[in-house]
């Protein structure tokens, strides 16, 4: 008999009632030898099926190709990573085995540089080998493991909370404009920006999000239109390139999009695509808002001209299907992300509220005001 996972508990009494019919994103199966159970996103909407992952290689390929991705759930799958790749190593001596973290969190660090939820969540579980020193390998491991549980806990409250916080900015019989996939499938549970749609549609409002498509991996089509289909809510899958013709149309009052990383002046960093939509909110006078939880802020960064921008290859633009449909002899430039200035975007929903205006200054105060 396995022992109770205390994360997936909390993540099961945290769900909402709209995103129920969906699949687990991530899950800690078991006790200390346990395993971390994801939800293998590459094969949606068609298959649904599960990937077991019981060494930190297993989490490194799973965040690397996809299998998790959003910023949110890459940072509590690289803490279970963590735990995974140095659980080994539970018995060395206690500096042996810090060593090995300092190790194995650089590794898991590398898989995807961008999303900044990824490297502080490692950063988190790291510091415990120092708190904990005292003690031996064996219940520093068990610490870790305990604070895993409780980053993943805490995503799903934090994310709840978002929703919550912004679910006012949901027009009444609006149209809502997404991109990429910022929900249940890229956290624990509720997401970001989709959580604002979630708990107004809990509300009873009537609204209908377009979702773009999201070349080239098609995260709006197959992902964030599988979940908010599953949820009952009207949704809309469009290419990018009819985004603006879509804004001035008047079919859409706002815009909501998640984030991988937001500098300390505001810039964001998101799926490619974001920037070009957040000019043409701007030109058709259509708010811009990003939903984020304050783990996805680097204070470190004083703009988003710092921010490293993920290169994948060439093949995921080149083809479809394994058919490639690019000439041959053609490159091909596939950037993972892209940089929204702040002045671009109307305000931030976090988990402590709605930061509007964007400025240094109001990002500074809420971390001020909780630490």
């Amino acid at each position: 008999m396995t022992d109770p996972d205390p994360a997936a508990a909390a993540s099961e009494r945290s769900r909402s009632p709209t995103t129920n019919s969906l699949p687990r994103t991530l899950e800690w199966i078991g006790g200390s030898d346990g395993c971390l159970r994801l939800l293998d996103q590459t094969l949606l909407p068609d298959r649904v099926e599960m990937r077991d992952c019981s060494t930190a290689e297993d989490v490194w390929e799973a965040i690397r190709v996809l299998c998790v991705r959003g910023a949110p759930a890459i940072g509590v799958a690289a803490a279970y990573g963590l735990c995974l790749g140095t659980r080994p190593f539970r018995g060395k001596p206690t500096d042996a085995f810090s060593a090995k973290v300092a190790e194995v969190g650089e590794y898991l660090c590398s898989s995807r540089p961008t999303a900044v939820n990824l490297s502080w969540a490692v950063r988190r579980i790291s510091r415990l080998t120092l708190a904990e020193n005292a003690g031996d390998s064996g219940a520093v491991w068990e610490a870790m493991l305990s604070e895993s549980h409780a980053i993943a806990r805490e995503d799903a409250e934090t994310c709840r909370r978002i929703g919550e916080h912004g679910a006012r900015l949901i027009p009444e019989g609006g149209g809502v404009l997404t991109h990429c996939n910022a929900g249940a499938l890229a956290a624990v549970a509720h997401g970001t920006a989709l959580s604002l749609m979630y708990a107004a549609h809990a509300q009873l409002r009537r609204f209908r999000v377009f979702a773009n498509e999201t070349r080239p991996l098609l995260q709006g089509a197959r992902l964030t239109a599988f979940e908010l289909a599953a949820a009952g809510i009207d949704v809309t899958v469009l290419c990018e390139g009819a985004a603006a013709s879509l804004m001035r149309s008047g079919a859409i009052q706002l815009v909501v999009v998640g984030a991988d990383r937001i500098a300390a002046n505001g810039d964001v960093a998101n799926k490619v695509g974001t920037y070009p939509l957040a000019l043409a909110a701007q030109a058709h006078e259509i708010p811009f808002y990003v939903a984020a939880p304050r783990s996805t802020f680097d204070l470190s960064l004083p703009t988003g001209d710092q921010i490293p921008i993920e290169e994948r290859a060439d093949d995921e633009v080149s083809t479809i299907g394994g058919k490639r449909f690019v000439a041959a002899g053609a490159r091909c430039y596939n950037p993972a992300f892209d940089v929204t200035p702040a002045r671009l975007v109307t305000g931030i929903v976090t988990e402590s509220g709605i930061l509007e205006p964007v400025t240094p200054e109001k990002i500074a105060d809420i971390f001020a005001a909780r630490g």
